[in-house]
């Protein structure tokens, strides 16, 4: 299985709405390992590392969100870095 690792920026109503435990919860479920944390400029960021097609499916939920979120734009592009399991950081 070839690996990948993206960095996913996510704007609009995303704080606030339990984006990061949905994002989380989905990336366990699909064996996706990274972190993802609040921005404060009131985006999320999140590393998501996997299978091609894990992260892709990953993508696709970051457009959008829990119910109650809003996603209004999502930049994508590639990042590096190892990681065993997917966290919360804090927000920087």
């Amino acid at each position: 299985m070839d690996t990948i690792t993206k960095l996913l920026r996510i704007d609009g109503r995303v704080q606030g709405v339990g984006f990061r435990d949905f994002m989380q919860r989905r990336a366990r479920a699909l064996g996706v390992t990274g972190w993802i944390r609040n921005r404060m400029d009131g985006s999320v960021e999140a590393v998501l590392q996997g299978g091609a097609d894990a992260v892709n499916q990953m993508i696709v939920l970051a457009r959008q969100g829990p119910r109650s979120a809003h996603v209004t734009g999502l930049r994508v592009s590639d990042a590096d870095g190892q990681f065993s399991a997917f966290e919360m950081r804090p927000t920087e």
